[in-house]
Formats: structure tokens, C-alpha cells, sequence
């Protein structure tokens, strides 16, 4: 990874380190083929960066966006299950950060840090994507909680220690709630689902687990509010992730573009390829801008907000490294659609962000709506 932009004021010498070192070790590492077993894979990333120390970003206190945004942009770009890896932890343990009791803070938190516990995110369902106040699992009480019902596209399932979950306590937007529910907990069982991009993902189905009072996160009807609170703490990474794949497949068509000689010249000497390559350079640089704004916005906002700069960042990186890497995988022609080649990991490891935690769609509305509202 480059530090051109890394000397902007918005970073400290010691992110700068944190950057380096991340990326020195990323780059040295020998990552294990999603392939081959996807579950093995992320389990084996989680042990590698938990040996580094590199997961303790993921629930230090205070929140920092900007280590987050720098860990994942960093990891991206070597390894999309390294990424993976990181970012659940991150996403999985936010809803027992923000309104967790000590107690459970205590015993999961550590945990986290070390790798020895693997989060997930249970929140997405059939007929609840980005309309999270649709939901229809139910937590009903029963001596604490039991709780009723089907998530899918949930990551780490089947891998995952514990699943933050969202259910419904009563009606309406403010009758959701959370929960902390442990996977060995009696009546969960998980099917497997294959996504475009190999990773542990499926259906988590909930018949009758019992969770405690002291499981929940918040207090009833806090629900909706957490999950908003933790996708906006946690959207402006994925545009992180997204400018780490498009920097990993430009400096890969920067490369192909030397050395591939056509015509009786380097494809790099052809104009064509010459005005492609700067509008990728030029998107890629717009893309890390917005997401390095949007991590220092919501790290000094006096609310802990920042919802206009952080669906931007969301919105156009996701949106340019598509296009960066449809541009790569062009230049490299026939062999860039082969399975195993890095052109093809990567057209396959981006499309999915434009989705996850806000559609490129949503994330407009956001920012129409603030702009309507200002």
C-alpha cells in the first residue's frame, strides 16, 4: 500500500506506523485459499491477526473509525478473507460495545481482542434487507427470552462463537430489541449458504432458544436504534475494503499493462489504456478521500455522527473500485476471467459491498435526505 495520501493531517504518526506494520505483515503472510475451505480460512486469518494484535482495533476504547477504516483498506488489499475476518469482529461485537452490560462486555469483549471468540452479525432476514423495521423474528417472555426465527445472509454462520441478534419484543419500529445469543444455545441451527465470493455464510434459524434478561443488549425496544448506530459505525469500512480491492487491481493492471506487449508495443504505451489507467488512479484517490473525510468526521463529531459523509464514502467507493476492477480485468483480457486469477478473486470479492450494510441506493436517499433537510 502506498502512503501518499497517509501524509494528509488527518492521521497521526502513530496510524501511519499502525499502517505500515499492518501492511508489512499482510504482504510476508501466506493467506489460507477461501477456496478450498472457506471456514478454515477465516479461522485461520482470525488466529493470525489476533497473534499480531491487530484485533484489539476492533474493540478498543473510544470507538476509532479511522484505525478501522486504515486495518481494513490495509487487509483488503492482500486478502479478502483477512478483511473478513477483521471487520466481523468489528461488526459483531459493536451491539455489546454500544449497549452491553459490564458483565457482558467483560466476558465477551476479551475475547474478541484475542480471537478466541468469532462474532456475528444476526440482523438480515428473508423479507428484512435494508428495511431492518421489518423484521419478524420474535423474542417472546418465557423466564428471560426465547426466541423464534429465520436470519439469512448471515456471515460466520456456522462459524461463528456468539451472534448479536435483533428480534422483535413487541410492535412497531420501537418494538425490537437485541441480544447477545451463544451459538451452542439449544434449538439455533445453521444452513449453509454459497455466495459469488467464498465465505462462511447462511441461514440461522432460531426455534424456541432461550436466551436470559441479561443476554439483551439495551434496554426493550432499543433495537433499531442499535443496528443503525452499528451499520453507521461500520459503513464507511466497507468503502475501506472497497478502495483496498480497486488499489490492489490497479497496481495488478499497472503491472500487466508493462509487460503485455500487443501491436509491436506495451499495452502501456497504447493512449487508450494510458487515459484508463489515469481515470482509475483519479477515481481511486476520489474514493479514499471521501472515506478518510467520513472516518474523521465521525470520530470528531460531538454526536458521534456523521451519516451524510459516511454514506457518501460508502456510496462512491463501493461504486468506483466496481468499475476499477471491471477496468483491470479488461486490460488483462482472456486470462483475467480464469478461476484462481487475481482479476477474477476480485471481481468477484467487490460486488457484494455495493449491498452490504446499505445498498448503493440507500445510501443515496441518506444523502439526499440530509442534503433536503440541512
Amino acid at each position: 500500500m502506498d502512503s501518499d495520501l497517509l501524509q494528509l493531517p488527518l492521521f497521526s504518526d502513530a496510524d501511519r506506523a499502525f499502517v505500515r506494520d499492518l501492511d508489512a505483515r499482510a504482504r510476508a503472510q501466506r493467506w489460507a485459499d477461501p477456496d478450498a475451505d472457506d471456514a478454515l480460512a477465516l479461522r485461520s486469518a482470525l488466529t493470525t491477526l489476533a497473534s499480531w494484535g491487530t484485533l484489539k482495533h476492533t474493540v478498543a476504547q473510544p470507538y476509532s473509525l479511522t484505525v478501522n477504516v486504515l486495518a481494513r483498506e490495509t487487509l483488503a488489499y492482500h486478502s479478502g478473507m483477512a478483511d473478513l475476518a477483521y471487520v466481523m469482529q468489528l461488526l459483531g461485537s459493536l451491539p455489546v460495545q454500544l449497549m452491553g452490560s459490564e458483565s457482558t462486555k467483560s466476558v465477551i469483549l476479551p475475547k474478541v481482542a484475542n480471537g478466541e471468540a468469532c462474532m456475528a452479525l444476526a440482523l438480515s432476514e428473508p423479507e428484512a434487507g435494508s428495511d431492518v423495521a421489518a423484521l419478524s423474528t420474535v423474542a417472546r417472555h418465557d423466564n428471560g427470552y426465547r426466541i423464534t426465527g429465520t436470519k439469512h445472509l448471515i456471515t460466520n454462520a456456522g462459524v461463528a462463537d456468539y451472534y448479536s441478534v435483533f428480534a422483535r419484543t413487541g410492535d412497531g419500529k420501537k418494538g425490537i430489541s437485541a441480544f447477545i445469543v451463544d451459538a451452542k444455545a439449544p434449538g439455533l441451527s445453521v444452513e449453509k449458504q454459497t455466495p459469488s465470493a467464498p465465505h462462511p455464510l447462511g441461514i440461522v434459524r432460531f426455534k424456541e432458544v432461550q436466551v436470559p434478561t441479561s443476554a439483551r443488549l439495551g434496554s426493550e425496544g432499543e433495537g433499531l436504534k442499535l443496528a443503525l448506530m452499528t451499520l453507521e459505525r461500520c459503513r464507511a469500512t466497507v468503502g475501506a475494503a472497497a478502495c483496498g480491492f480497486a488499489k490492489r487491481a490497479l497496481d495488478e493492471a499497472l503491472a500487466h499493462c508493462k509487460s503485455r506487449k500487443m501491436f509491436g508495443s506495451t499495452l502501456a504505451e497504447q493512449p487508450l489504456a494510458q487515459a484508463k489507467l489515469a481515470e482509475m488512479q483519479a477515481r481511486l484517490d476520489a474514493s479514499r478521500l471521501l472515506v478518510y473525510r467520513a472516518a474523521w468526521a465521525m470520530d470528531h463529531a460531538k454526536e458521534g455522527r456523521a451519516p451524510r459523509e459516511i454514506a457518501l464514502a460508502k456510496w462512491q467507493a463501493t461504486e468506483n473500485a466496481q468499475w476499477i476492477i471491471d477496468q483491470a480485468l479488461q486490460f488483462a483480457g482472456g486470462k483475467g476471467v480464469l478461476r484462481g486469477s487475481i482479476f477474477e478473486r476480485l471481481y468477484r470479492e467487490i460486488r457484494p459491498l455495493r449491498i452490504y450494510e446499505g445498498a448503493s441506493e440507500v445510501q443515496q436517499l441518506v444523502v439526499a435526505r440530509d442534503m433536503l433537510e440541512e
